[in-house]
């Protein structure tokens, strides 16, 4: 195995920004960083806690620790970089005078932020479908809004609109444990769900970038290609997106500056061509392909499969109004769904090429696509629940929330553009590094492997259960999605690490995080899903899903016959019904007669 150590600071740190340590996250620091920063809070209002703040990570982590320092001081509104660099050195000189880390969780607990820290050591505590109660205390990714509805609304919605799924209210616990880059991404959002937004937006939009990391998933090579579509109410906020197309967009003019060049020098050579045309050995000079990262929606079949082959299969369909794609489709030679449809799989496109009749086969398709839109263009896209498309999608549904954001409160030295910009150039340095390795295969450990196999098994008996078989094609090809999440996760830590191999192993860290957004993604997939309509005629409502909506986060019998009998549902099938939920994981029998519900 050949292995390349190398100083990621020297391309992943931004100018004067100090570089982040890579730092066990079981220390604590990290996660408790990470949740000052999300409720943006001064831990350290007046210089004796300031003082001592630095004192507490001198002792703890030595020069390390300075980054962090800057991190924490910077909401305080004298801060100043060379000020804080002054005060830390005073620090590390003083050896802080007995003071340590404890100070720090201190100052934290003052100011209102939660010092307990996630065990994420565990990959056991997977099981049922769901993660154990022990991991309870790492938050999923947080989504929509919180609804808390009583039992007579839940029961009011079984025959409208799908109540959104519940949302977690608070910062999401994951994100202190994210590679670092994706973290300091997410650190510019606005909310929970413009947290979510920008993550899921990141994985995407890097997907697309990563063409030699590959991995086996069921005796196959799949490469990390993910297919996110952000649904939400026009002015949701979805179109923060665009922030995520600055992290690629360096690459994509690095190839249009090369295809330049090409053209030019095609052009020269066509001249002298057509100069010396008599000359029996002057030969024709090929004309260049096509070098792109972004491909255009509304493009013919044979154009996007033509870019496709152009960049050796390497594609990028960013469109934050989803309704172009769906129009295209509806056009004589833009219907490209079925390559669409292959491209997920990296399977071969055949099509025909106009220009010489040339029959190409495009053998591996690496395409990627994030495309936002309102609910309804959901529908013009994917216009009922049978459609191959929809599970090929990862779906995040957002609502409008009755907030105003302060537009003003940003830094007045540099834009979000600006800084987003600067992750793009961040991300191209990477990218130039991780090229010089022409191939690097991703791996889960065995016993992931064992947790990922014995989560996706119960997650489909579930959501049979629930959903029935149009469903299961979602269940499993997020499975696949998931793998490539953990793909992912796995390559942007190497920006903290620095080290490269030949074969590199997915961390619990990595692995526990995806399957976190996993468990989240599955119930906005569900969501989306239950309104889409049928091709083959069904009840307006679905019995099963309905009595589990509505049943009480715990319950005995006597409740749950009351619930069926609003529903009009016989207490026999009922009962029934409740022993298929505890065969399928849905439902925990406590003792006799009572029972415990799980999350879905």
């Amino acid at each position: 195995m050949s292995k390349k150590t190398f100083n990621p600071q020297e391309w992943t740190t931004p100018n004067n920004t100090p570089a982040t340590p890579n730092t066990n996250p079981t220390t604590g620091i990290e996660t408790i960083t990470a949740r000052i920063e999300a409720a943006t809070a001064d831990i350290a209002p007046n210089y004796t806690d300031w003082r001592d703040t630095g004192f507490a990570l001198a002792d703890a982590l030595g020069e390390n620790g300075r980054n962090y320092y800057h991190r924490l001081s910077r909401f305080n509104p004298g801060y100043t970089p060379n000020e804080t660099d002054q005060q830390y050195d005073n620090c590390l000189k003083a050896h802080g005078h007995g003071i340590t880390i404890k100070t720090l969780y201190h100052l934290a607990k003052q100011a209102g932020i939660d010092i307990s820290t996630p065990d994420i050591s565990k990959l056991s505590n997977y099981h049922s479908g769901n993660l154990a109660k022990q991991t309870t205390n790492t938050c999923k990714l947080s989504f929509c809004q919180n609804r808390e509805m009583e039992k007579s609304e839940t029961l009011k919605q079984t025959d409208e609109e799908p109540a959104p799924p519940p949302g977690a209210p608070g910062p999401a616990k994951i994100y202190a444990l994210l590679p670092n880059y994706l973290r300091q991404i997410a650190g510019y959002a606005n909310s929970n769900e413009d947290a979510d937004l920008l993550l899921l937006g990141s994985l995407t939009v890097i997907s697309a970038c990563l063409s030699n990391i590959y991995g086996i998933y069921g005796g196959v090579t799949v490469h990390p290609n993910l297919f996110l579509f952000v649904t939400a109410q026009a002015s949701a906020g979805k179109g923060r997106l665009s922030l995520c197309r600055r992290l690629v967009e360096p690459i994509h003019r690095q190839l249009r500056e090369l295809n330049k060049l090409e053209i030019d020098q095609y052009k020269r050579k066509q001249a002298q061509y057509i100069a010396n045309k008599k000359d029996p050995d002057t030969q024709q000079p090929e004309e260049p392909p096509l070098r792109v990262l972004f491909i255009p929606a509304n493009s013919s079949a044979t154009a996007v499969f033509q870019i496709l082959n152009d960049n050796n299969g390497v594609g990028l369909m960013f469109e934050t109004e989803g309704d172009t794609l769906a129009q295209t489709f509806k056009t004589e030679h833009g219907n490209y769904s079925d390559g669409f449809r292959k491209a997920f799989h990296h399977e071969k496109i055949s099509y025909l090429r106009r220009k010489d009749r040339e029959y190409v086969t495009l053998e591996i398709p690496k395409l990627s696509a994030l495309l936002s839109g309102t609910p309804r263009q959901v529908q013009s896209l994917i216009p009922d629940a049978e459609n191959g498309l929809f599970s090929r999608f990862i779906f995040y549904h957002m609502n409008i929330r009755l907030q105003w954001i302060n537009v003003f409160a940003c830094d007045p030295n540099e834009s979000l553009d600006q800084r987003f910009n600067r992750f793009g150039e961040q991300f191209l340095g990477f990218h130039q590094t991780l090229n010089q390795h022409p191939n690097i295969r991703f791996t889960l450990s065995g016993s992931q492997q064992t947790a990922f196999n014995h989560y996706f098994e119960q997650a489909q008996q579930q959501y049979w259960e629930l959903l029935g078989n149009d469903y299961i094609g979602t269940i499993r090809r997020l499975g696949l999605t998931t793998f490539r999440i953990t793909m992912i996760l796995t390559i942007l830590r190497i920006m903290d690490t620095g080290d490269i191999s030949e074969t590199i192993t997915c961390t619990d860290t990595d692995f526990q995080i995806a399957m976190e957004i996993t468990k989240t993604l599955q119930q906005h997939a569900a969501y989306i899903f239950r309104q889409l309509p049928t091709t083959t005629p069904a009840p307006t409502t679905n019995p099963k899903m309905a009595l589990y909506q509505a049943l009480p986060a715990q319950f005995n019998r006597t409740t749950y016959t009351q619930i069926a009998a609003q529903l009009q549902i016989p207490e026999s099938t009922a009962d029934k019904q409740i022993a298929r939920f505890l065969n399928a994981g849905l439902l925990i029998r406590q003792t006799h007669g009572n029972y415990t519900k799980k999350d879905t």
